[in-house]
């Protein structure tokens, strides 16, 4: 028998079929390509828009802007400093020395700010109100309240700290104590301020102290026609301090706003309108109308300075 060996039948596609199956294929990878681009050109897009949103709100704060209505949402972190500042000041310190506190900056005299004021009257006490009114449901547990100033002399003369910075104060505040008392004064040194700086029925009257004048119709517009003027007032200058959000709430936000109110309403010149709400914070959060801790005492608890506590 003999076998003859059949050549394999030969190729059935042709160079043309070949050509075919490239351009297919070519088509397809020119899609996934296209598909790519237009995912990372959406996703840069995407970053570009949450970083243009940033500048919308002060550096750093996660706080809301104020829109007059108190609709706010609540800062990510426990413990806030207000700071009312003009134009001209600088607050720039605040980022890179205070980054463990949220920062609440209002513009006293920008109604474009994210952080503004109704009236720029009153001094530093209508931005206080401003935030605890904005805020009132939704604070942090520590709420430091600080002028603009970040050291030195002159201008931070009343800060109570080595080379007068308030960097020094709220670094070694203690935050527990804040806690445990409600309020606390930032400064220890009584002068000025104690024992009694506003005694409304002094005797023999003195013409210059102006605050002191007013203080009783102040009073009552704010606590009430039937409330009792004390007959002296004493606390440390000079209107920076620290609450507990418990204290704060032991008022109500209609209190806060009457307080507001007064500020707004009030003919007198805001060197004196400031200088009485200086003599009440401490009052409105909960202490007796003369609160003047000793002053080792005040460095120990306050600041855990107890060196030169006896």
């Amino acid at each position: 028998m003999v076998f003859v060996l059949r050549q394999p039948p030969p190729m059935s596609f042709s160079l043309k079929h070949v050509h075919g199956q490239h351009a297919i294929i070519k088509k397809v990878l020119l899609r996934i390509a296209a598909v790519i681009s237009l995912l990372t050109v959406l996703l840069l897009l995407q970053h570009a828009y949450k970083r243009e949103r940033i500048p919308a709100l002060p550096p750093s704060t996660g706080i809301s802007a104020h829109d007059g209505d108190g609709n706010s949402w609540p800062p990510p972190g426990d413990k806030v400093v207000v700071v009312p500042k003009m134009t001209y000041e600088d607050t720039d310190w605040l980022d890179p020395d205070l980054p463990d506190w949220q920062h609440a900056v209002y513009h006293m005299d920008d109604e474009s700010a994210a952080f503004h004021v109704p009236k720029n009257k009153g001094r530093e006490a209508m931005a206080y109100l401003t935030y605890l009114i904005d805020h009132y449901s939704h604070l942090p547990s520590t709420i430091a309240f600080i002028h603009s100033h970040r050291d030195g002399y002159p201008q931070a003369w009343h800060t109570d700290a080595d080379d007068y910075s308030i960097v020094n104060v709220l670094q070694n505040l203690q935050i527990q104590y804040v806690q445990e008392q409600g309020y606390v004064n930032l400064r220890c040194i009584h002068d000025p301020g104690c024992p009694a700086e506003i005694q409304p029925f002094r005797e023999p009257y003195e013409e210059h102290r102006s605050a002191e004048h007013e203080f009783p119709e102040a009073w009552k517009y704010m606590f009430g026609k039937e409330s009792s003027v004390p007959p002296r007032v004493g606390v440390a200058c000079c209107s920076q301090f620290a609450v507990s959000r418990n204290q704060v709430l032991k008022r109500t936000l209609e209190e806060y706003k009457r307080f507001r109110e007064w500020i707004l309403q009030t003919d007198l010149g805001d060197d004196i309108s400031g200088r009485i709400m200086e003599y009440l914070w401490h009052i409105i959060f909960g202490r007796e109308p003369v609160f003047c801790p000793d002053m080792h005492e005040c460095y120990c608890r306050t600041f855990g300075k107890c060196k030169h506590t006896k």
